[in-house]
């Protein structure tokens, strides 16, 4: 065999070359394909996940907010039921946050007050209720005295659990109270009304279109873009409160009702973000599947309506 032969038999040649160019063609492309078919397996993942969430979330507050309003109309009575037990439940999450945290605070009497206080603000009004927290103070302090387990700390989530979800919560029904009638319904629900349409609008808009972050390090998922969208849910429902004169209430006292109750309601929410924060949990209950628990529900409510309520009494429109 010639040197020239040996060459060319050593050479692979040019059909099997071109087969294996043609079979790593096909396998990258079989690759991209497998990567864009996944791409958008994920996609439809993300939208089902979020659709999903989006239905038992609104299916939830749904039946939350039909309770609600039912209860409103009804009167003054079922509106202080059903305040007293959201406060209770609201305080029993928060309670059991706090254990968690190490705290050992005593239930039975934060649990306790935290019944009491829509009670006596339906039956005595607002000025009792300060004889009640006058009393969980003493009883808190006698506890304090004669266990000596109980601490400081012990002491101060006793006292802060029902003052916190209750007495806040019961401006709701002052606010139904100060009017046996009509008006003092849809006064009460405006207030509700308006922190339902910012926690909606942020939620929604924050989801879609957040980019900005409000407050990292306390609640990942909130923007500035949800917050300005819930800003203009909150306003708009006293717009509208004002522009129908409910309660002789006028446009800028509207106005200005809705922006601080607006803010006050976020403030209230950032606040048990960051009890949730630190003792690590992502929900305070599992009660509404899509909100958490009725603390995660409410927790925007319970500062919102008491600002509402110090707004309208300074503004004259309730008593």
């Amino acid at each position: 065999m010639t040197d020239e032969q040996k060459t060319e038999q050593g050479k692979p040649s040019s059909t099997s070359a071109g087969i294996d160019k043609l079979v790593d063609r096909m396998e990258a492309r079989r690759e991209r394909i497998a990567d864009e078919y996944e791409a958008k397996q994920l996609r439809g993942q993300r939208a089902r996940d979020f659709t999903e969430k989006l239905l038992t979330r609104a299916a939830y507050g749904v039946i939350y907010a039909v309770l609600t309003v039912g209860c409103l109309f009804l009167g003054r009575t079922a509106t202080a039921i059903l305040i007293a037990l959201y406060a209770w439940l609201c305080c029993s999450e928060f309670f059991r946050m706090c254990r968690m945290g190490g705290r050992m605070p005593n239930e039975v009497l934060g649990l306790t007050a935290a019944l009491l206080f829509p009670v006596i603000a339906r039956i005595f009004g607002v000025r009792a209720m300060v004889f009640v927290a006058f009393f969980l103070l003493v009883c808190v302090g006698v506890w304090y005295v004669l266990t000596p387990r109980a601490n400081l700390a012990d002491v101060a989530v006793t006292a802060f659990g029902p003052i916190y979800t209750s007495l806040s919560f019961s401006c709701v029904v002052l606010i139904r109270c100060s009017d046996p009638g009509i008006e003092g319904a849809m006064l009460a629900l405006g207030v509700m009304l308006s922190i339902w349409a910012n926690d909606s609008l942020a939620y929604l808009v924050g989801s879609r279109f957040g980019i900005h972050k409000m407050a990292p390090r306390i609640s990942p998922k909130k923007s500035w873009e949800g917050f300005w969208a819930g800003m203009v849910g909150s306003v708009a429902v006293w717009v509208v409160l004002g522009v129908f004169h409910l309660k002789s209430i006028s446009l800028p006292l509207a106005i200005a009702i809705g922006l601080v109750e607006g803010f006050l309601s976020v403030v209230g929410d950032l606040f048990e973000s960051r009890i949730k924060r630190g003792v690590g949990v992502k929900d305070s209950g599992t009660i509404m599947p899509g909100h958490g628990g009725m603390l995660d529900r409410s927790d925007s409510m319970i500062f919102g309506s008491m600002a509402a309520y110090i707004l309208l009494v300074m503004g004259g429109v309730i008593f």
